[in-house]
Order: C-alpha cells, then structure tokens, then sequence
C-alpha cells in the first residue's frame, strides 16, 4: 500500500510546552516528561476525510497523516488495527445495560493492544535510523516488539519479570530477540533495559519514555468514533497499567475535534486497576497530579502490575477532564469477568480484559453508569496468552 504523507511537524512536551525536533531520536523531554507528536491538523485534512477513509484498508495505517512515519517504505505492519466492537447482547441483559460494547484488541497481530504502539514505535525507529532496540515489558508488549523487529530487520532486546506469562517468554524467543528475565517487576526490568541501553549502544522504546508507541495506542480513539459512526459511546472503561491505552485515546479524540470530525462531547474515561496495584486509583482518590510508587504490587493482570507510571499526569488528567472515575477489582473479580465474556459472548478476553467487566459491574452497583448508556469495554488481549495464569484460575469456577 502506498500510505499518504505524514503532517508530522514537531513534538511537544506535555508538561512544559516545549517543542522538540521531531526528526532525530530522543525520548522523553529536557523536562523528563512524556513527549507527543504533533501535526498539522490543517494539512492532514485534505487528505484524511471520513469519505477518504471508505477506500482505505482496515488497518491502523488508514489514519497515515495523523501518524509519525513519513516515508511509507519504512512503514512496519503486520495488519494490525481495526479490531471488531461487538454488541453484547447477551451479557447486557445479564448486567441490565442495553447498550455494552466490547472492542477485542485480543484480534491484533501477536494478541493484543501491544501490537499498534510497537509498529508505530519500530517503524519510527526504522524511519530514524535505529538498528537496535530495547524495552523492559510485563508480557505482551515484548512479544509485540520482538515480532516487529524480526519483520524490520532490527534487533530486539527485551527485560521481562522471570514470572510473566510463559507464551509472553517463548514467542519473544521464537521471534529472535534476547531476552533476559528479571528476578523483580517491571520496573526492576526497567532499570536493566535503561543500563543495557547505556552500555550497548541500543535505543529505549519503554512505555510512554519514546514518543510513539502512544501513537499507534491513539487509533483506537479513531476507530472507536469511526466505526461508532462518529458518535463518542458514553463511558470507556480501560484497564490500566502504564496507561498508553487512555492517554492515546484522550489525545485522539482532541485530534479528531480539531480535524471537524466530532464535537467537544467525550466519553467519560474509567481507569481500572488491580487491588493488588493501584497507584492511579489511589491518587486519583488523592486529588494528586502525580501518582506514587505502589508497594509490593501484586496481581495475575500482568499488564496491570506496574507500580509506577511515567505518563500518571496524563492519565489522571483524562480521567478528570471528563468526569470518570478510577477504580480497583481484586483477582477473583477479573478472573470472573474473563468467563463471563467468554461463555456468554464468545470474548476469549485477557485478565485484564475481565478486569473490565468487573469494573463494570462496580460502576452499576454504586449508580455511576446508567442502564440506558452506551458503554465500551476495552478487552486490551487474548487470554490465549495467559493459559499458564488462568488455568488453574478456571478450574477453580468449573
């Protein structure tokens, strides 16, 4: 496919203010705040319209003109995007809605979400020049970039917990990348990459630390509006980790506001986290910008054991401006809400995906959503990729 031009024109810090030239690589800001893309909205519009839009391929890359790679040649995909909303007939007449909606990220290339944030972030790095690459993941994030990298030519490092999924660990192997398990968390294998980073010469693509993945996370915010025929659902509830997801999303609804496409109306946005690790939630409950370390985090979400969030302002910022709310499930909760998916839609959802659902149903039960309101829940995986977890975890609600 011939991708049209990006509008691609600087980045910005979304802290201070300041711009950055968006043509050499670099990750976070002088300030040490999360990066974003900007474009010239103005420019992109002749091309990107909603009749342009017909013509073009169900992939994340029919939105190329809001996207940062301006050379298609260095364009990295393995057809990801444009993963289906389905009706939940069946489990909104169980919960008393009548208008939920799942969108099933699990139908991405390598089983998740993951897989967006990676092609825009490895074919950015393509596009920069940039041979070798690492990151430190709980899990799908790792097997998303080591599959890029191996259909880029790039070589891949990644640092995972020794304890993630074990699907997560065999198919970055099988993809070719060097992996190394941390005896510790997320942020224990943060600090590797960053050290691996500094003595090999390779380039850091951790979450929201680079200013791209959340590129690719922002075309769910498009598709959402463009296969709900350009009218917001009410309530997204997400489930959070380092929250890539909700911060895309926010960033492309104000993109697509600009570009005329919708009005200022936004879904209200509910992060939901893990008992066990809630860092947003607390802090949002807290009234604070800013979110602390959570101690000894705990939780079978893998994506959602991540104590400390670099884009945590963002996050919080989303939730607050449009009148959602944070929220915690514990374990049986999200492990519940994967088979309540699964047996009454057909949804094979991820923990975190559960995690959702039962989100949902803590939403109804204190009368912050309503019966009649369109609600979309964000299955962010396969639970395909977490057999090992939710095994037993099944077995045990037989």
């Amino acid at each position: 496919m011939i991708y049209p031009a990006s509008a691609l024109t600087h980045l910005e810090c979304t802290y201070t203010g300041v711009t950055v030239d968006a043509d050499v690589p670099v990750r976070l800001s002088p300030a040490g705040k999360v990066l974003f893309p900007r474009y010239d909205l103005a420019a992109a519009s002749q091309t990107l319209t909603k009749q342009a839009l017909r013509d073009r391929p169900a992939n994340m890359w029919r939105y190329a003109e809001v996207l940062p790679v301006r050379d298609a040649a260095s364009v990295v995909t393995l057809g990801e995007g444009f993963t289906p909303i389905l009706e939940a007939h069946r489990l909104g007449r169980e919960l008393g809605f009548r208008h939920l909606l799942i969108k099933d990220e699990g139908l991405n290339p390598t089983g998740s979400f993951k897989a967006r944030g990676l092609s825009t972030a490895v074919s950015r790095a393509k596009e920069l020049g940039l041979s070798r690459l690492t990151m430190p993941s709980a899990g799908n994030a790792a097997g998303a970039m080591a599959a890029y990298c191996a259909a880029a030519g790039i070589e891949a490092h990644v640092f995972m917990p020794k304890d993630a999924p074990a699907a997560n660990r065999q198919e970055v192997v099988a993809y070719g990348a060097r992996l190394t398990l941390v005896d510790g968390l997320i942020t224990d294998a943060g600090r590797l990459s960053a050290r691996a980073a500094e003595e090999l010469g390779l380039f850091d693509v951790s979450t929201l630390r680079e200013p791209y993945r959340v590129e690719g996370k922002k075309t769910m915010g498009y598709e959402i509006a463009e296969q709900l025929g350009w009218e917001l659902p009410d309530v997204i509830v997400y489930p959070t980790g380092g929250g890539t997801g909700i911060v895309g999303m926010w960033k492309a609804f104000d993109e697509m506001e600009r570009l005329g496409w919708i009005g200022p109306r936004r879904p209200r946005m509910v992060v939901v986290q893990a008992e066990g690790c809630a860092p947003i939630v607390r802090a949002f409950e807290q009234g604070r910008e800013f979110a602390e370390p959570f101690p000894n985090p705990h939780t079978l979400a893998a994506g959602m054991r991540v104590p400390s969030a670099i884009g945590d302002y963002l996050i919080l910022r989303a939730v607050r401006e449009s009148g959602g709310t944070a929220i915690t499930v514990g374990d049986d909760q999200l492990v519940d809400g994967s088979l309540r998916m699964a047996r009454l839609e057909g949804v094979f959802a991820c923990p975190e995906g559960g995690a959702t659902l039962a989100g949902l149903i803590k939403l109804r039960d204190a009368g912050l959503v309503g019966a009649d309101e369109r609600v979309l829940l964000l299955n962010t995986g396969s639970a395909m990729k977490y057999l090992d977890v939710l095994g037993p975890a099944f077995a045990q609600k037989r």
